[in-house]
């Protein structure tokens, strides 16, 4: 049974399988990480209106609680 998430953009729940995890460590921001890595984190959909919708309205900072680098869009835009 796989869990599943909320999208921090669209709000919709999906698979887990079916988002982008970021998370967020101590260090650094990492894309779709093991499960062993711990941190803050946060799902997106895997199509380009979400992704781009969460830095739009800065809904991934928020949700990281960090400021976040734009070209982390240009990395997002690539796993989608």
């Amino acid at each position: 049974m796989e869990h599943k998430r909320k999208c921090i953009s669209c709000g919709e729940i999906k698979q887990r399988s079916e988002l982008i995890k970021i998370t967020k460590t101590s260090e650094k921001i990492i894309l779709q990480p093991d499960s062993k890595t711990f941190g803050r984190s946060a799902y997106v959909c895997k199509n380009k209106e979400c992704i781009e919708k969460a830095f739009v309205k800065n809904r991934l900072g928020k949700n990281l609680k960090t400021n976040i680098d734009k070209s982390l869009l240009s990395d997002l835009t690539k796993l989608s």
